[in-house]
């Protein structure tokens, strides 16, 4: 029988502990859970209420549902205002260190993500038929173009 080594203890890459007493900072060679995404903590101190800990989220997810009853009587108005609710969401990703359940993924995959999407409906929102309030030019050609 061999004698343990730090690396089959603790499945760390560096064993429980460096030269000097410290924690390894290496990724365990075994990962048993998922780690919190960045900026994944709560946004409100702990003695607060749970809604208030989320309230990135809430802002978000509550002018994306006003949007969509908006969309109801006036879809454009309504596609805007949940594509600015999702710009917006880039913009607390971005700005704010503690973001709550707003943080899904890393800060630029987030921001990168909420931003293209919501750059995306207010685009599609202002292209949209009846009378467009944006028209892009090659656009309609691309279409031409790929349709033939």
């Amino acid at each position: 029988m061999s004698a343990e080594t730090g690396t089959e203890r603790t499945g760390q890459a560096g064993g429980s502990e460096g030269a000097r007493g410290r924690p390894s900072r290496r990724f365990p060679l075994i990962t048993r859970d998922t780690a919190r995404p960045e900026g994944g903590g709560r946004a409100a101190p702990g003695e607060a209420p749970a809604p208030a800990r989320q309230w990135p989220l809430l802002c978000v997810l509550a002018g994306t549902a006003v949007g969509l009853l908006v969309t109801l009587g006036h879809f454009r108005t309504g596609l805007l205002t949940v594509g600015l609710s999702l710009l917006a969401g880039a913009a607390l990703r971005w700005a704010v260190p503690s973001v709550g359940m707003l943080a899904v993924r890393s800060r630029f995959t987030d921001v990168v993500t909420y931003g293209l999407m919501g750059t995306a409906v207010v685009l599609l929102a202002l292209m949209a038929q009846p009378a467009p309030l944006l028209e892009i030019p090659f656009l309609e050609d691309i279409v031409h173009f790929t349709i033939r």
